[in-house]
């Protein structure tokens, strides 16, 4: 059984949960973008590689959060980015 108060804060966090679709691809860490794997426009499964990084001297494989269409892919071979710089979008 719910009190009042707890399911008027269940109501309000659904409501503002936002879309759920296709997530875009985040750099979890600062580093060198070294591969983008993909082009724009391809349709990417979950868990499918799409930017290898290099951060402290290791190579990161990032793989696609969510299945989908590449809409704009924003990494380039050799720059760097920061942590939370959205690489590649997915629709």
């Amino acid at each position: 059984a719910l009190d009042e108060r707890t399911r008027a804060i269940r109501d309000m966090t659904g409501a503002e949960a936002g879309p759920a679709g296709p997530a875009p691809l985040i750099a979890p860490m600062p580093g060198l973008v070294v591969r983008v794997d993909v082009p724009g426009g391809d349709v990417v499964q979950a868990g499918q590689a799409l930017v290898v990084m290099e951060a402290m001297k290791m190579e990161n494989e990032l793989r696609s959060p969510s299945a989908g269409t590449v809409k704009t892919v924003r990494a380039a071979p050799g720059t760097a980015v920061e942590k939370g710089a959205v690489l590649v979008e997915i629709e």
